[in-house]
């Protein structure tokens, strides 16, 4: 079995089931998760979970992310997007100062109201399936942050940017809003996520290239250890007599370890083997004076 991530270059029209589906052909396992939805027509950075790396996916979809999108003003959908049916047009008559000062207005804490295109559920169903039935409910809005929103190409009726947000913050909403603030409104006519977290566009792949790979016998060369999400968290090694301790996820105390180190509670540390391999995150508890697993990955 294959433990590890893969950054997936999702392509336009696959949804993000669809990807987890052929990555199962590819790789021979059905231990396989992804790391929060991408819409079908979005492309972009999909990292994709394998083996006991499928305990990082909620880690993972709390990262940071970002896109870069194209903002069609002068139109309003009912997805949000160009998918949609085109609810109004109106002119766009806005100069590029009044869209960059609009779209300042965003950065920060900000209240959005989810699109009922979307898979979030409301009474056990998903807003989509409401949407499609014709029926629209009440969505309560969430708080998300916009932490850096760039203007890269301005040529009306399009607005090209380049979005940093937090999790559970939908773009095409972000569109429709900034849309509505200018008196135009606005739909999504593009996405392409660039990044999640650490993991960027420039390190993903394509379905095609990861079955080019495997038929090549380097599938493996894809695949990023577990460890990796980890790199910023400081390494304890278990001594020798206290691997089996480790292995089976007890608790470990400083000088259980070969370097007995001490690390604030809220610092996260990496447990490993005498030998250096990986074995779990752990944490520290001041009041008992030893660590605790946040995850094991054996």
């Amino acid at each position: 079995m294959i433990n590890g991530i893969i950054i997936v270059d999702k392509e336009s029209g696959f949804t993000s089931h669809d990807v987890v589906a052929k990555m199962r052909g590819i790789c021979g396992q059905k231990k396989i998760g992804h790391t929060g939805t991408l819409d079908p027509a979005a492309t972009g950075v999909l990292p994709v979970c394998l083996g006991n790396g499928t305990r990082l996916c909620d880690m993972l979809t709390d990262k940071e992310k970002e896109y870069v999108a194209e903002l069609l003003l002068g139109v309003e959908t009912d997805t949000q997007d160009t998918t949609g049916k085109i609810l109004a047009e109106h002119p766009a008559e806005v100069s590029e100062t009044e869209v960059r000062k609009v779209c300042d207005s965003f950065l920060g804490d900000y209240e959005q109201v989810p699109p009922m295109y979307s898979a979030l559920k409301v009474n056990g169903k998903k807003l989509y399936e409401l949407a499609r039935a014709g029926k629209e409910v009440e969505r309560k809005p969430r708080p998300v942050k916009i932490l850096e929103l760039e203007i890269l190409e301005y040529r009306l009726p399009v607005v090209k940017m380049r979005v940093v947000c937090s999790k559970g913050t939908y773009i095409r909403t972000l569109c429709a809003d900034i849309g509505k603030k200018l008196g135009c409104g606005g739909t999504m006519q593009s996405l392409r996520r660039t990044a999640v977290g650490r993991f960027t566009q420039e390190a993903a792949v394509t379905l095609g290239q990861l079955q080019q790979m495997k038929d090549e016998g380097r599938l493996e060369e894809a695949v990023l250890p577990v460890e990796s999400m980890f790199l910023n968290c400081p390494v304890l090694h278990v001594t020798e007599e206290n691997n089996k301790l480790l292995e089976n996820g007890n608790i470990v105390s400083p000088e259980q370890t070969k370097e007995k180190s001490v690390y604030g509670p809220e610092q996260w540390v990496r447990l490993c083997r005498t030998d250096g391999s990986f074995v779990g995150i752990y944490v520290f508890e001041p009041e008992r004076k030893w660590y605790k697993p946040v995850k094991m990955f054996l």
